[in-house]
Order: C-alpha cells, then sequence, then structure tokens
C-alpha cells in the first residue's frame, strides 16, 4: 500500500492582511481526489500552522508516517524557499521517498526548480489531480514516469518534461476536498479581520481559470487562458457541505474572476432557496465594470451573504491600465465602491505601485485618488514579477529586476526599480500610500463607528496591529 503525506509548511501570514488561518485547500482538494480514486491508498496531511508544527516536530511527523510520497503546497512564489526545506526534511529522513511539489511557481520555473533544489523529484505542471493519481499508480506498479503528462522530473543526470495534460473538462466531478483528512484541526481556520477569530473560515472553488489577460497575473496561463465552471448547485452543494460538517461560517469563492450577470443570480437563488439568508458571510474578488454593469444584483448579493468585495482597482491612470492590460477605467473603480456602500457591501479595492512609469507625483495622484474614492479599505502593493506572466519575461528581458530573493516576491517589498524610481524609493512610497490611507484620523473614527458591521470590526481590528510600523522597516 502506498503511504502519501500532504504537507502545508510551517510560514508566516501576510502581515498587511492581518493574522489569519486559512485551510490548505490546494492539498485538501488533491487529497480527496486521490482518495476517491485509490482508496486503498493511505493518506496523511499535515497543516504545521493549525496543527502547531514547528520544523522539529516535522520531522517527527514525517519519520512517524515513513511515507512513500511526500507532496507539497506550492502555490505561492515567496514560499518556495519553504516549499523545498520540507522536502530536504523529508529526503532526510527518508532517503527514498519521492518527493512532488506543484502550483504555479514550479510549473512556471519547472527546469530552474529542478535544478536548483535537488531536493524535489517531480514537479506536476498545471492541474494536479489526475497526474498525481498517475504517479501514486506508477510507484505502485514500480513503472517509470515517461507516459505521465504533465510533469518534470529528472531521469539520471537529465531533466526530462513530458507533454502536458489536458484540462479536466466538468469540474462538478470533482469530490469534496478532503476536510476530514484536517478534522481534528478544522476549528482553528479563521480569517480575524473578515470574521474574528471565532468565524470558522473555509474555501470555495467555483471555477479555475479567467479569460482576461493581465499582464501581472500568472492565473490565466497556469489555467491555460480559458475559464471552467462548476455549476451553481455543485457551488452551493460545497457551501453546504462545509456548513453542516464544520461549521464554517466566513467563506472566501476563491475564483479569479467568478463574474457577475446570470451566473451570480442564479448562485444568489440557490443561497436563499437553501435558507442561507444571514448564515454566512462570503468575500470573493470581482472586476469594477462587472459591478457597474451588474448593479442590480448587488442588494441581493448582500441578503445572501456576500457582503465583501475585492474590487481590482490597481491604477487611478488609464494609461497604466492599459499597459497591465486590465481594460478597466478608472471611473468605473469609482462608482464601483459608491454601488457597493449604497448596498451595505464592504468595498477592499486592491491598487499597484511601481508600474515602469511611476514617479513620485503619479503616486501622489494615486494616493489622492483612493482619498477620494473612499473604499471601505484599500491595499497597496508593489508590482511584482511573478514567474509565470507577462510582466516577468518582460522584466527579465531588460534587467529590470534587481531582487531575485524568491521569499521576497510577497507584492510588500520593491522587487523593481521604475524609469524614475529607484527601488528603495518604490518601497518608502508603499509606506507613504498606507500612511496617506490609514494615517487618517477622519477615517479611523467614521470606520469604527460605521453602520457596516464589517467595516466596524474591521477597523477595530487594525486598530490592534502595526502594519504601518512592518512597512516601515521594509524602507
Amino acid at each position: 500500500m502506498v503511504r502519501i503525506q500532504f504537507i502545508e509548511p510551517p510560514k508566516d501570514y501576510w502581515f498587511i492582511m492581518g493574522e489569519y488561518l486559512p485551510p490548505p485547500y490546494g492539498l485538501l482538494q488533491l487529497a480527496g481526489f486521490l482518495d476517491n480514486k485509490i482508496p486503498e491508498i493511505e493518506i496523511d496531511v499535515l497543516d504545521c500552522q493549525a496543527m502547531s508544527i514547528d520544523w522539529k516536530t516535522l520531522e517527527k511527523r514525517i519519520e512517524s508516517f515513513n511515507p512513500d510520497i511526500v507532496a507539497t503546497s506550492g502555490f505561492a512564489t515567496c514560499n518556495a524557499y519553504v516549499v523545498a526545506r520540507t522536502l530536504e526534511i523529508a529526503k532526510k529522513i527518508v532517503p527514498e521517498a519521492l518527493t512532488i511539489v506543484g502550483g504555479q511557481h514550479f510549473s512556471a520555473l519547472a527546469q530552474e526548480s529542478l535544478e536548483a533544489f535537488p531536493e524535489i523529484d517531480i514537479i506536476i505542471r498545471g492541474e494536479g489531480e489526475e497526474t498525481l493519481v498517475e504517479v501514486t499508480k506508477s510507484i505502485e506498479k514500480k513503472a517509470d514516469f515517461s507516459k505521465i503528462n504533465g510533469i518534470s522530473f529528472r531521469n539520471k543526470n537529465k531533466i526530462i518534461h513530458n507533454q502536458p495534460r489536458s484540462l479536466i473538462e466538468d469540474l462538478d466531478i470533482l469530490p469534496f476536498p478532503g476536510y476530514r483528512f484536517v478534522k481534528d484541526c478544522a476549528h482553528r481556520y479563521h480569517f480575524t479581520m473578515m470574521g474574528g477569530s471565532k468565524a470558522k473560515y473555509g474555501i470555495v472553488e467555483a471555477s479555475r481559470g479567467c479569460i482576461h489577460k493581465c499582464t501581472f497575473c500568472s492565473q490565466w496561463k497556469h489555467w491555460k487562458g480559458t475559464c471552467r465552471h462548476k455549476s451553481v448547485k455543485r457551488v452551493v452543494d460545497d457551501i453546504e457541505f462545509l456548513y453542516e460538517n464544520y461549521g464554517s461560517r466566513l467563506l472566501w469563492l476563491t475564483d479569479d474572476n467568478f463574474g457577475l450577470g446570470k451566473r451570480m443570480d442564479k448562485l444568489c437563488d440557490e443561497l436563499i432557496n437553501r435558507g442561507f439568508e444571514d448564515e454566512i458571510t462570503c468575500f470573493m474578488q470581482v472586476r469594477c465594470n462587472d459591478v457597474v454593469q451588474n448593479r442590480n444584483l448587488l442588494g441581493k448579493m448582500s441578503r445572501v451573504g456576500i457582503n465583501w468585495l475585492l474590487l481590482g482597482v490597481e491604477s487611478h491612470n488609464q494609461k497604466s491600465l492599459n499597459r497591465y492590460k486590465k481594460k478597466t477605467k478608472p471611473e468605473q473603480a469609482i462608482e464601483a465602491v459608491n454601488l457597493l456602500k449604497k448596498n451595505n457591501i464592504f468595498s477592499q479595492a486592491t491598487c499597484i505601485i511601481g508600474e515602469r512609469y511611476d514617479s513620485h507625483e503619479s503616486i501622489e495622484q494615486l494616493r489622492q485618488f483612493m482619498n477620494n474614492m473612499d473604499p471601505d479599505l484599500a491595499i497597496f502593493m508593489t508590482l511584482t514579477p511573478f514567474p509565470g506572466t507577462d510582466l516577468f519575461e518582460e522584466a527579465k528581458r531588460n534587467g529590470w529586476i534587481e531582487n531575485k530573493n524568491w521569499a521576497d516576491y510577497d507584492m510588500a517589498h520593491a522587487i523593481m526599480p521604475t524609469e524614475f524610481l529607484s527601488r528603495e524609493e518604490v518601497q518608502h512610497e508603499l509606506y507613504k500610500c498606507y500612511r496617506s490611507f490609514f494615517g487618517s484620523w477622519s477615517r479611523r473614527i467614521e470606520s469604527l463607528i460605521s453602520k457596516n458591521k464589517v467595516k466596524r470590526r474591521v477597523y477595530r481590528y487594525m486598530a490592534k496591529q502595526s502594519v504601518l510600523r512592518q512597512l516601515k522597516n521594509l524602507i
């Protein structure tokens, strides 16, 4: 019997959004799928954060389980070294175990990663469910990997990249994620800023991919420029599954671009039909133009608990938006924020600084734009050339990348200069953006007594944090 151990490594949370502990959705999805296809397999899932497992304890847990396969989460570029350290430990404890990693970073840099990290045996590129099943069956049969699509691996001293794997056509065939493998710690999943430390937090995937092609985004390339949706019924089945079995009341619809329109209308109706009004809080990201074009849906969304929307504002400057291939307009962002406020939906606006033609003046204009627009929450990020993006290829080609430490690719560290600003100046401008927005006493006081209960909770929590101090330490 093959024994596979999935590991979510010990790592730090992103301090800008405060303390939170999300379920390791990608690993749980893989564990659920593998258990469904090969029920005789023995599966262990270690969520080191939720289970309070440090590096020393991790060694003991690996030794105790004695896995044939160790697979770890590799979604974010900033965690690349943490992933490598995890597999290095696995190789030290169980040298004969097969080590596997996937996700966007390693998919985009398969050759470079296998060269840099000898502790990685196989990289699963792109969608992982069916590929992992085939790899596991090959281990059972002691067969080679030459005919498994979607992997890169070492064969003696040579790195082999097999053909890409086709995407799963019908996402409804996927089983529920394997939350049962972390049932003893599932009660610990939370997002303090959004729901407090006691509201149980779950993740729901309603689709994969995005039809838009923003230059800074790696998602659309990872999913081959397509977008596949689960049926609305299946999405609400997932919500109901988490609600009834794990008490999840705070849900993140994790789609790159769920979209509004008829699909959202049907989702709201299904939630109402199943009695979810006033029972859940949902967070999701949307495009500003979608909000403007579907304003008639906002009241219904608020009614069913979809009351926290992340808007990709990115910039106040149309030329910058065009260079990002965003296909939105600054005035749509202003209108979207106003519409959300009117419908009692919390508006979180994200912006990017450090675009190639940014200057002190242009970033000051962005600050003024955000202060005037006055979203409920503003998140500023540095333009980061993530592997797998058009931006990365352009920046690499032109020699713009000055910081090659993957641990800093967290959108809080400046990675590149602009035509007019040094990297250090970009970093300082990021601090000034947060100080400008959150340093306003009138905004703080208004938010603390706001009629919007989400806004009150967020700002009361933020009042206890030291985000500005941590950002200043990066300068």
